[in-house]
């Protein structure tokens, strides 16, 4: 078998805003700015581009006789206004960019550019020179992010529920985990979790009825999106369909999911999925107005302003985000490094570093595009387990925050085959006797 794998609250909004997706907003195609379009992705290049915003100001609505300002709706089509087109000219004459895409915000009056810079500037001290104009809000390196995976190929208690899933036994995170005995107490029923990664194979039969919305912000193709094998994996792990007769039962089997693809996989398939600042931002700045509570953040990458601010905005919000640990174990840079995100690695028999989660990440049993099953490794597929137990507990308490939940997570780890980690049923367990909400 091959083995597959969040200055000022009004700056932060504004950040968010640079970075939001709204399905509805067209962008306004005069003076040669580029469509806020996703078709500009495989254009990228990390190594070159960067990312500025600038104001957008609304302008105000015209009046006429017998014209009411509470009965006037806007309209939906906001562009680029007259200023922002002067000012990106301005700036693209004075320095020598190139737009490649740029997305507007209506809410805050923001329009954000990714720039390729001229063949012969200094990358750096070009973000200096833009950071310093007083024209501009925003500017930062576009940035590239990678998903956690491995891309080459204990005894259960008696009263704990019977699958009749076939692969159900040979999930080595559902068995090591107790899984199968939480479900007696909770499987997650109703709590949302969010998906920022690859896109899902959203017909997968063990999938089926799990998803409830997706967003690409990578490009519109929607065959890739359902043969993306990494969000795959992810998905089923948290949310596979229990007692289906089919393949493998998900640690929250009942919990609900949406997805937003970020992260695309090269034409050849020759390395794992990659994501940048610009998809990454969108996604995250589209979370900021749903009503999710976990946020499953399979990847990771250099530390970055813009996606920074973006998560400390959600967290802020009481979100609860749940990251994988990076293979070399250096949790610095996004998301590891903000501030009350809970970060995963894979279990092994070397002590965590503090105040990191351990869950089983090696030779897990997933879900495959196109209705397959395999084995993939990898600290994605432990910060996928942590966020299904996540979905356990917070069906339980609804109000439960992050660092709670944290440190219920750690407190209640067992040691199975020699490692300490995760325990959905200690967890369950814990949580229900803090509560003294009885069975």
């Amino acid at each position: 078998m091959k083995y597959a794998v969040l200055m000022l609250a009004g700056w932060a909004l504004a950040l968010g805003g640079c970075a939001s997706s709204r399905p509805n907003t067209t962008p306004d195609d005069h003076a040669g700015l580029a469509r806020p379009s996703v078709d500009h992705v495989s254009s990228m290049n990390p190594q070159r581009d960067i990312v500025v915003a600038v104001a957008n100001p609304l302008a105000p609505p015209s009046t006429h006789a017998g014209s009411s300002l509470l009965g006037y709706t806007p309209s939906a089509n906001y562009g680029a206004g007259q200023r922002a087109i002067s000012v990106l000219a301005s700036l693209k004459k004075t320095y020598g960019l190139r737009e490649v895409t740029g997305w507007p915000i209506k809410a805050l009056q923001v329009y954000c550019v990714v720039l390729q810079p001229p063949p012969e500037a200094d990358r750096d001290a070009l973000i200096k020179a833009l950071a310093k104009d007083e024209r501009v809000q925003l500017a930062q390196p576009l940035q590239d992010y990678s998903v956690y995976s491995d891309t080459t190929n204990p005894n259960k208690s008696a009263d704990a529920h019977h699958y009749n899933d076939p692969y159900a036994d040979l999930q080595r995170g559902f068995v090591e985990t107790d899984a199968a005995l939480a479900h007696n107490l909770s499987q997650g029923d109703g709590v949302h979790v969010a998906i920022v990664d690859t896109g899902v194979d959203t017909t997968h039969p063990d999938l089926l009825g799990r998803v409830r919305d997706t967003a690409n912000e990578v490009d519109d193709d929607t065959a890739a999106f359902r043969h993306d094998h990494h969000g795959t994996e992810v998905a089923g792990i948290i949310a596979a369909v229990g007692d289906n007769r089919q393949g493998i039962v998900g640690i929250a089997p009942k919990a609900v999911l949406s997805v937003y693809k970020a992260c695309w996989y090269a034409p050849d398939n020759s390395a794992g999925a990659h994501c940048n600042s610009f998809t990454l931002a969108k996604a995250l700045a589209a979370l900021i107005d749903t009503d999710t509570r976990i946020i499953n953040l399979s990847l990771g990458g250099p530390a970055d302003p813009l996606l920074n601010r973006l998560l400390e905005q959600l967290l802020s919000q009481g979100r609860i985000v749940i990251a994988a640990m990076p293979p070399d174990g250096n949790a610095n840079g996004f998301p590891g490094s903000a501030p009350g995100v809970i970060v995963v690695r894979s279990s092994n028999p070397s002590a965590a570093p503090p105040g990191i989660v351990s869950a089983p990440g090696n030779d897990i049993l997933t879900t495959q595009p196109s209705g397959g099953y395999d084995f993939t490794s990898g600290s994605s597929m432990a910060a996928a387990h942590v966020s299904g137990i996540a979905a356990l507990l917070l069906s339980i308490a609804p109000k439960l925050d992050a660092r709670t939940l944290h440190d219920l997570l750690i407190q209640s780890s067992k040691v199975s085959n020699g490692v300490l980690q995760v325990n959905a049923a200690s967890a369950v367990a814990a949580l229900r006797n803090q509560q003294k909400i009885k069975p």
